[in-house]
């Protein structure tokens, strides 16, 4: 494992919000969804979803992503419209209302479109912009896009994913879909990258991962990662999903030293805090201005 040095990184024009990721920054997940594995059914309301994602940003979300369609392993796929229904009116609640970007988790080219134009700042795609239409929404959004790795759909993902070398096969993947971007003219310096955790990919596949995650920062486009509560904490700590905060924490600060730019975490507040501690460390503790810092 390679600890990565501390470099210069680049801003995110996110709509009318710009995401300076010098430093590793927070994003807060806010599910609009039944089923999310982790906290489905708790923010279905706007009014809900938006105290929630104030809370966050008050604990120290940088961007908040908003789901609505779950990706859990084993997930039925939502209908456009149902998609569209669950999400649309908490993006106009929130993206007006909130002082940092609004992201938007979404595969389907419409749920794209319609997002850009309620005032969506990034488009997180866990398909990697591989449905028919989607690299062209997301060139025609003018938004930044985060492109994952899945091996498979949520539903059939975990059934028996198998690699020779996860984090070649990974890397060559995101690579790809990069190149296709740029193919359509969606410039590099609106890409993300995702390796994907727990996206068909055993608990030994997802370790290697982030063993050797800055492999994946070596590409020199920014790294969003997210581990929050998934079954990789779970296995290693024994703890049901509610229970995973201090692995998930160890997680997001080991990735933070690899070099990721972003990390997606459901606990802000103790995430914040630790990364806060990452990026003193490696910038030689220099306090970020509107932070405090310590003697």
């Amino acid at each position: 494992m390679k600890q990565h040095d501390a470099i210069a990184g680049p801003v995110l024009q996110c709509g009318r919000h710009a995401l300076d990721l010098s430093r590793p920054r927070v994003m807060g997940i806010l599910n609009v969804t039944p089923d999310s594995f982790s906290d489905g059914g708790n923010y279905l309301a706007p009014e809900t979803a938006l105290t929630r994602a104030r809370r966050m940003v008050d604990e120290g979300a940088e961007i908040i992503d908003v789901g609505g369609e779950s990706t859990r392993p084993g997930a039925t796929p939502v209908p456009q419209d149902e998609e569209l229904r669950r999400i649309m009116p908490v993006l106009e609640v929130l993206c007006p209302s909130l002082p940092v970007p609004v992201s938007v988790d979404t595969s389907k080219p419409e749920v794209m479109r319609a997002a850009a134009a309620a005032g969506a700042g990034l488009l997180n795609d866990v398909n990697g912009l591989r449905a028919e239409g989607a690299l062209e929404a997301a060139r025609d959004s003018g938004l930044p896009i985060c492109l994952m790795h899945m091996l498979g759909t949520p539903r059939t993902m975990q059934d028996d994913p198998r690699y020779d070398d996860v984090t070649v096969a990974v890397r060559d993947f995101l690579l790809a879909r990069v190149a296709d971007c740029e193919a359509v003219g969606i410039p590099r310096h609106r890409l993300l990258l995702d390796p994907g955790f727990g996206f068909g990919k055993r608990s030994v596949h997802n370790y290697q991962l982030l063993r050797e995650l800055d492999q994946l920062v070596a590409s020199g486009l920014p790294v969003l990662v997210g581990m929050s509560r998934k079954g990789m904490v779970g296995q290693a700590t024994n703890k049901p999903p509610q229970e995973r905060l201090h692995g998930s924490v160890a997680a997001a600060v080991m990735a933070a030293t690899l070099g990721a730019r972003v990390v997606r975490v459901h606990d802000v507040a103790a995430t914040r805090e630790a990364i806060d501690f990452v990026s003193a460390v490696l910038t030689g503790g220099l306090p970020e201005p509107g932070r405090g810092a310590g003697a």
